[in-house]
C-alpha cells in the first residue's frame, strides 16, 4: 500500500508540474510579455500561487484517500515546497526563453544608448542653465572674453561630472559588465556636446548684447576718435610752440637754391618769381615758380647763363588741379652737376604758355602731348598738333572733368 501511494504521489506531482508549466505559458502568452521585469515577476507570482493552490488541493486529496490522518500537515508542506520549487524553476526557464525570443539579448547596448542620450540631454540642459547663470551673475553686457571663457570652462566641467555620474548610474542599473569603453565614449560625447552648446550660447549672448544699443556704440566710437584727434593736435601744437623743439635740419640743396635766386634776381629782377622752395617730396630738388609772362624768360636764363648752363631738359608735363593747370619742367646742368625744377600755373579755361622748343628741341613731343591730352596751348611751337588722339577727337582725356563724347569708343 505504501509503494502504491508513493507512485500515485509522484504521478500527481508530475501532473501538477505540467499543469503549472502550461499555466505559466498561458499567462505569458495572454500578457504578451516582452521580457520586461515587471511582467515576468507577475507571471512568476501567478504561476507560483497557482502551483501552490494545486499542490495543496492534491495533497489534501491524497491524504484523504490514503487515510493518513496524522501526517497530513507534513505531506502538505512537502508538496507545497516541491510545487513551489518546480514552479520557480519553470518560471525562470520560461522567462529566459521569452527574453531570448523577444530579442532582448542586446539589451546592454540599448541601455548604453539610452544612457548616452540621457547624459547628453542632461549635459546640454546643465550647460545652458550654467551659462545663463554665469552671464547673469557676472553682468557682462558686452560679452567680455574672460567671463565667457570662465563660464565655458565651468559649464564644461559640470557637464563632464554630470555625464560621468549619470553614465555610471545607468550602467549599474542595466547590469552591464565590461562596458568601460562605452561609458568613456558616452562621457566624451556628452562633454563635447556640452562644450559646443556653452560656446554657442556665450557667443549668442555676446552678439545680442552688442546689438542691443548700436547708437551708443557709434557714439562711443565717435567720442574716442575725437579724443584721439584732440590729443594728436595738442601734441603737435606743443611741439610747435615749445621753445626747446629741435628745428629741422636745412636741406643740403639749400645753397644751390640760394645761389639760383641770387642770380635770377640780379639779372632779371626780384618780381619775376611767384615762389621758390626745396621740394622735400622730390629728392630735395630746388623748385622755382614763375609767372606765365616770365616763364620763358627764366627758362632762357637757366639755359644760357654760363655759370648755370642747364642744357638738358629731362622732364616736361602738364597737370590738371581742377582749380588751375600747371606745367612742370625739370632741367639738369652738367656744369654744376645739379637739377632744378621750373613750374608755372595757368588759367584752366584758357591755358596758354610760351613754347620751350626754341630753347630745348626735346620739348617738342612733350608739349604736343600736353596739348593733346590737356588742351594747353604752347605759343611759338613749330608744329603743335594732337599726336595720340587725332584732330577730330572731342575733349581732353587727362582733364578731371572729361566726359567721353562717344562712350563706345
Amino acid at each position: 500500500m505504501s509503494d502504491e501511494q508513493d507512485l500515485a504521489q509522484q504521478k500527481k506531482e508530475a501532473a501538477a508540474k505540467a499543469k503549472a508549466a502550461a499555466l505559466a505559458r498561458k499567462q505569458a502568452k495572454e500578457s504578451k510579455s516582452e521580457a520586461e521585469g515587471d511582467n515576468l515577476d507577475i507571471a512568476k507570482q501567478k504561476a507560483a500561487a497557482a502551483a501552490k493552490a494545486k499542490a495543496a488541493a492534491l495533497a489534501r486529496k491524497q491524504a484523504k484517500e490514503s487515510g493518513t490522518e496524522g501526517g497530513e500537515e507534513d505531506n502538505l508542506d512537502i508538496a507545497k515546497q516541491k510545487a513551489a520549487a518546480a514552479a520557480k524553476a519553470r518560471a525562470a526557464a520560461l522567462a529566459r526563453k521569452q527574453a531570448k525570443e523577444s530579442g532582448t539579448e542586446g539589451r546592454e547596448e540599448d541601455n548604453l544608448d539610452i544612457a548616452k542620450q540621457k547624459a547628453a540631454a542632461a549635459a546640454k540642459a546643465k550647460a545652458a542653465a550654467l551659462a545663463r547663470k554665469q552671464a547673469k551673475e557676472s553682468g557682462t553686457e558686452g560679452g567680455e572674453e574672460d567671463n565667457l571663457d570662465i563660464a565655458k570652462q565651468k559649464a564644461a566641467a559640470a557637464a563632464k561630472a554630470k555625464a560621468a555620474a549619470l553614465a555610471r548610474k545607468q550602467a549599474k542599473e542595466s547590469g552591464t559588465e565590461g562596458g568601460g569603453d562605452n561609458l568613456d565614449i558616452a562621457k566624451q560625447k556628452a562633454a563635447a556636446v556640452a562644450k559646443a552648446k556653452a560656446a554657442a550660447l556665450a557667443k549668442k549672448k555676446g552678439a545680442t548684447n552688442k546689438e542691443e544699443d548700436p547708437e551708443k556704440a557709434k557714439a562711443n566710437a565717435i567720442a574716442a576718435a575725437k579724443a584721439k584727434a584732440a590729443a594728436a593736435a595738442k601734441a603737435k601744437n606743443t611741439v610747435k610752440e615749445s621753445p626747446e623743439a629741435t628745428p629741422e635740419a636745412p636741406s643740403p640743396n639749400q645753397p644751390i637754391l640760394d645761389s639760383l635766386i641770387q642770380a635770377i634776381e640780379r639779372h632779371l629782377g626780384e618780381d619775376v618769381l611767384v615762389d621758390y622752395y626745396i621740394n622735400t617730396l622730390s629728392k630735395d630738388i630746388p623748385t622755382l615758380v614763375a609767372k606765365p609772362d616770365t616763364y620763358f624768360q627764366i627758362a632762357d636764363f637757366l639755359r644760357h647763363d654760363k655759370t648755370l648752363s642747364f642744357q638738358y631738359l629731362s622732364e616736361l608735363h602738364g597737370t590738371d588741379f581742377e582749380t588751375h593747370m600747371e606745367m612742370y619742367v625739370q632741367l639738369y646742368s652738367f656744369l654744376i652737376n645739379h637739377s632744378v625744377a621750373l613750374k608755372v600755373k595757368l588759367d584752366r579755361n584758357t591755358p596758354s604758355v610760351p613754347s620751350l622748343v626754341p630753347l630745348w628741341p626735346g620739348a617738342n613731343w612733350p608739349e604736343c602731348e600736353a596739348y593733346d591730352l590737356l588742351g594747353i596751348v604752347f605759343q611759338g611751337h613749330p608744329d603743335l598738333k594732337r599726336i595720340l588722339l587725332g584732330e577730330d577727337w572731342i575733349g581732353y582725356p587727362l582733364r578731371k572733368d572729361y566726359q567721353p563724347y562717344d562712350v563706345e569708343v
